[in-house]
């Protein structure tokens, strides 16, 4: 049966078409200067996992260390032109994807989006390293079509990709302030509304954190701590001007997606009070073991995404 739980920042879990799927996986206490502020995961929350897809370069997506931790076979697929980089790293099976083109694993159908975010490893600022266009995911199995973006800010095209039953949206990110190439709440607004899904879950917030920050004096502390609650309350208040807020699940890190239109509770427009560890909240109506993983890849026109400037680790 399809499941899907939100582990935190970019890290999602996907059980579709037989197979285990996390996105972006940061399954650590510390990445780099950032400490988790939520509780730690448990190994089952990943320790089964059969394909990761990876949207970018970027240290808080691309994190060698949790990627370290995954089973030696697990299907790692990296965008087109960072796999002999990720490789000579340690990491064993690595695909490279390109916008447009299709990987096929057991039943799950996995096809690269555009992302309009920066591709190079350090950021635009710096020459050093790899780089390779950042991308966003469809997820096709089950009867289900699932859109995880990536880091990515709106973008000509974004409504293009047909009906969707999830969209995975970031809406804020890891530190006070914001840079090209991401969705802040509103704009994460304007692509729900391109997008049109039957329910979208703010992703990449709430989780991750400069140690010490959430702590600081005059005022920065507060702020910090705001921001690690507000953005997807801002992402439903945002969605429900524009008629929306029926579509936005918010959900917790480390908290099931239930795929089905049944909430489990409700929680109003601006509500200050936490869900419930158990629960997850719906802003507006309420309405085997896998198979060694095998995939095919069917090939069509790269399309390359523009970098944008944009803070990174």
């Amino acid at each position: 049966m399809p499941a899907l739980r939100f582990l935190g920042h970019s890290t999602v879990r996907l059980e579709l078409g037989g197979r285990v799927v996390l996105t972006d996986p940061v399954l650590t206490a510390r990445v780099s200067l950032l400490r988790r502020t939520v509780p730690p995961l448990r190994p089952s929350d990943w320790a089964d996992a059969d394909v990761v897809l990876i949207s970018h370069l970027h240290g808080d997506h691309l994190h060698l260390p949790s990627l370290r931790l995954l089973r030696p076979d697990v299907h790692v697929v990296v965008p087109r032109g960072a796999g002999e980089w990720v490789r000579r790293r340690g990491i064993r099976r690595v695909s490279e994807i390109s916008v447009g083109e299709t990987l096929v694993d057991g039943g799950l159908r996995i096809t690269a989006t555009h992302a309009e975010h920066s591709g190079h490893r350090w950021g635009p600022r710096s020459t050093r390293g790899p780089q390779a266009p950042a991308l966003g995911h469809l997820l096709e199995a089950d009867g289900l079509r699932i859109y995880a973006s990536g880091d990515t800010d709106l973008f000509d095209g974004l409504g293009s990709l047909g009906e969707l039953d999830v969209a995975l949206l970031p809406v804020w990110g890891w530190g006070p302030n914001l840079g090209e190439g991401h969705l802040d709440p509103e704009r994460a607004a304007v692509a729900l509304a391109m997008l049109r899904p039957r329910i979208a879950v703010p992703v990449h917030w709430g989780t991750l954190a400069v140690a010490g920050l959430t702590r600081a004096p005059a005022g920065h502390g507060e702020r910090m701590r705001a921001l690690l609650h507000d953005p997807p309350h801002r992402f439903a208040a945002a969605a429900a001007k524009r008629g929306l807020a029926e579509k936005v699940l918010i959900t917790r890190p480390g908290q099931d997606v239930p795929l089905d239109s049944t909430p489990l509770s409700a929680q109003r427009i601006g509500d200050s009070v936490e869900p419930a560890a158990s629960q997850w909240t719906q802003i507006g109506a309420a309405t085997a073991e896998p198979a060694a993983s095998q995939w095919t890849q069917i090939g069509a026109t790269p399309e390359p995404a523009a970098p944008r400037r944009d803070p990174t680790l």
